[in-house]
């Protein structure tokens, strides 16, 4: 059953065409990875996804309801939260501050209490906040200014952040961005235990292929903004039209 159906979205930058006809399907409790050359259409789809672009036409439906025309707060109360390529935490706050902040939405410049059911109180807060950073492996971390973390720790935090808030939908833009491979190799065990130990779908974009076949089930290949193939990685392995699209070697030899 898919919980994300994209169909005949367009957009249009000027005389760019950066989305062209996409239609895609994201399966509910899988990893989706969608990958593609510098200018493929990666970050303008997932910004319509996420309610920062409204493309010209077509439609996109999260568990049957159209997010298109919503606000980004709202796009994230439906359940779909997103880890952004530079992890955006504040480094002048702890590690837990961090985690908690996550149980409140911003909203017509107020702050509150967030769609997590089990969040009430502010003791139910530092609770639940407590809770995700043992999932993530950072509880004894929890007192340290986040600006201290490492790179793969600041990920870390950034992920758990979105978990704190129940998502049903984790979009990742490039995750493992800047990374050294040991941190890219934890952050992927991280998400496998997500994956494993939550009722959750996962949708990433990535340029690093380690990453990519090593989490995905189906990759969806774009070029100039339109779909070229979606297959499972060990299909999109040495596909012709993958091969021309990032090598620039013909599909025909």
């Amino acid at each position: 059953m898919s919980i994300l159906e994209i169909k005949n979205v367009n957009m249009r930058f000027g005389g760019l065409q950066a989305l062209d006809d996409v239609n895609l399907n994201v399966v509910e409790n899988t990893v989706h990875a969608i990958i593609g050359p510098n200018g493929a259409g990666k970050s303008t789809l997932l910004n319509v996804l996420v309610g920062k672009l409204i493309p010209d036409t077509g439609s996109v439906m999260f568990d049957g309801k159209s997010v298109l025309g919503r606000a980004p707060y709202e796009i994230n109360q439906m359940g779909i939260s997103r880890v952004f390529q530079t992890p955006e935490i504040f480094g002048d706050l702890s590690v837990l501050e961090n985690m908690m902040i996550p149980c409140f939405a911003h909203r017509d410049g107020a702050f509150e209490l967030n769609a997590v059911a089990s969040v009430t109180s502010q003791k139910d807060i530092i609770a639940h906040a407590e809770h995700v950073l043992e999932e993530m492996n950072m509880a004894e971390k929890r007192h340290m200014h986040a600006s201290a973390l490492s790179r793969g720790d600041k990920r870390r935090l950034e992920i758990g952040m979105c978990l704190a808030q129940e998502p049903r939908l984790l979009l990742l833009d490039e995750p493992t961005a800047g990374m050294a491979r040991a941190d890219t190799n934890n952050t992927i065990d991280l998400l496998r235990q997500i994956k494993d130990e939550r009722d959750i779908t996962i949708a990433i974009i990535e340029h690093d292929m380690h990453v990519v076949f090593s989490l995905a089930e189906r990759i969806t290949v774009l070029a100039q903004g339109k779909p070229l193939v979606e297959d499972t990685p060990d299909n999109i392995k040495g596909h012709p039209k993958v091969r021309e699209a990032y090598l620039g070697e013909s599909a025909d030899t």
